[in-house]
C-alpha cells in the first residue's frame, strides 16, 4: 500500500524532475529532440533564458514553475493550513530578490512582484497579467492539490484563489487548474486509482468558483479532455500518441506562450498519465519527448502520476540529482530539496486534519450534550 507521506513525496519528486528533464528541450520540436538524444530519459545540463543570462544549469537543475511552486509550498509550510491570496503575496514580497529572479523566474512573475510591491491588492494582480490562459497556475500549484488531499472541492477552490494572482479570475486557465489540483486531490485518497483520477478531473471540468462569481462560458473544456482520453486509450506507443496530438496542437512559435496554453497542457498531461498507467517515471519520460512546452507538460504528468503511484517508483538517482542541483542553485527562492519540501506539505496537512479532528469532537460533544439535556 502506498502511504499519503509517500504521495506527496512522489508528486513534488515528479514535478520537479519533469520539470529539470523537460527543460533542456523546452520548445524543441520533436525532430530535434530525437535527434539530438534519440530520446531523452535522463537529466541533463542546460541553459535557459539565454536573452539576459548564459548560465549553464546543472543537470537537475528545476526552472520558473517550480519557482512558483516552492513558494506556493512555503505559504503553505509556515501557515501549517490552505492559504489565501494574501498568502503567497506575503511570502513573494519576503523571499523574491528580482535580481535573481532574473535567473529563475519569467518577465510576468518579475512585473507582478512589482506590482504587489506598489499595492495592488492581491486579488487585481492576475487582472493584470496579459496571458490569461497560459499553463502558469496548473504546472505549479500541486501543494493546493496535495493540502487537499481527498477533498476535490476544496482542492479547486484554492486553485482559484490563489490561482487568480497569475490571470484573470474569468480565465479558462483556472478552470484547468482546478480539475487538475482536484485530481491531484483524487489521486492522494486511499484507494485512488487511474480511472478514478481521470473520472474526477472529467467531472470538474464544468467547474465554477463561487468565491469569484459566473465565469464566461468555457463549455469546450470537456470536449478537449474527451478528445485527449479518446487518443491516449488507443496507443500504447508514447511517439505515436504525440504524433496524433499534433494534429490539434501546432505552431504558436511567434506568439508569445504559443505552445503552453493550459487547455494543450493539462489535456495532454492526463493522456500521458494514462498511457503511463500512472507510473511517475514512464510519464515524465514520455512528455519530455513529447516536444513543445516539454517541461509544463511532463511537470504535469509526473506531478499527477506521483502522487498516484508514489515516490517508490521513481527512480532515487534521479531524486537525488535534483536535490544536489537545488542545493547549489544560488538563485532559487528556496534551497528545501524534494523530501523536504513534501515532509513540510505533510506536516502542514496533519496539522489541518488534527485542527478539523477538535473541531468534529468539541461540536459534536456539544451537540450530544444538548440533545440529552
Amino acid at each position: 500500500m502506498v502511504t499519503l507521506k509517500d504521495r506527496f513525496l512522489g508528486c513534488i519528486a515528479g514535478s520537479w524532475i519533469g520539470s529539470a528533464m523537460g527543460a533542456a528541450v523546452e520548445g524543441w520540436t520533436r525532430e530535434k529532440i530525437a535527434g539530438t538524444y534519440g530520446v531523452l530519459d535522463r537529466l541533463v545540463s542546460y541553459k535557459h533564458y539565454t536573452d539576459v543570462t548564459d548560465w549553464q544549469r546543472p543537470p537537475g537543475t528545476t526552472e520558473d514553475g517550480i519557482e512558483r511552486q516552492k513558494l506556493i509550498a512555503t505559504a503553505i509550510i509556515e501557515k501549517r493550513d490552505r492559504i489565501r491570496a494574501e498568502d503567497l503575496v506575503a511570502v513573494w514580497l519576503r523571499d523574491l530578490d528580482p535580481a535573481k529572479m532574473v535567473f529563475k523566474q519569467e518577465r510576468f512573475d518579475r512585473t507582478l512582484l512589482e506590482l504587489a510591491r506598489a499595492g495592488v491588492p492581491p486579488s487585481d494582480l492576475g487582472r493584470l497579467c496579459p496571458f490569461h490562459d497560459i499553463i502558469s497556475v496548473a504546472r505549479a500549484s500541486h501543494p493546493l492539490g496535495l493540502m487537499n488531499a481527498g477533498a476535490p472541492g476544496a482542492a479547486a477552490d484554492d486553485s482559484v484563489e490563489v490561482g487568480r494572482l497569475y490571470v484573470a479570475e474569468t480565465s479558462s486557465a483556472l478552470r484547468w487548474a482546478a480539475l487538475y489540483n482536484a485530481a491531484i486531490a483524487e489521486a492522494c485518497r486511499p484507494g485512488a486509482t487511474v480511472g478514478s483520477v481521470l473520472a474526477v478531473a472529467r467531472s470538474f471540468a464544468g467547474y465554477r468558483a463561487k468565491s469569484v462569481g459566473p465565469y464566461a462560458d468555457h463549455s469546450g473544456i470537456a470536449a478537449e479532455i474527451d478528445r485527449a482520453l479518446e487518443i491516449a486509450v488507443r496507443h500504447t506507443d508514447p511517439a505515436a500518441m504525440r504524433d496524433e496530438f499534433y494534429r490539434y496542437y501546432h505552431g504558436g512559435d511567434y506568439v508569445t506562450y504559443g505552445h503552453s496554453q493550459a487547455g494543450e497542457i493539462v489535456s495532454k498531461g492526463l493522456a500521458v498519465f494514462v498511457l503511463a498507467g500512472g507510473d511517475p517515471a514512464r510519464a515524465v519520460v514520455a512528455a519530455v519527448n513529447f516536444g513543445r512546452d516539454t517541461d509544463c507538460l511532463a511537470a504535469v504528468a509526473g506531478g499527477l502520476a506521483g502522487a498516484l503511484a508514489g515516490a517508490s517508483a521513481i527512480p532515487p538517482e534521479w531524486i537525488a540529482q535534483v536535490d544536489e542541483a537545488t542545493r547549489a542553485d544560488q538563485y532559487t527562492n528556496s534551497r528545501r530539496g524534494i523530501e523536504e519540501t513534501a515532509e513540510g506539505l505533510y506536516a502542514a496537512f496533519r496539522a489541518r486534519l488534527c485542527r478539523l479532528g477538535e473541531y468534529v469532537r468539541t461540536m459534536t460533544g456539544s451537540e450530544t450534550a444538548t440533545e440529552e439535556g
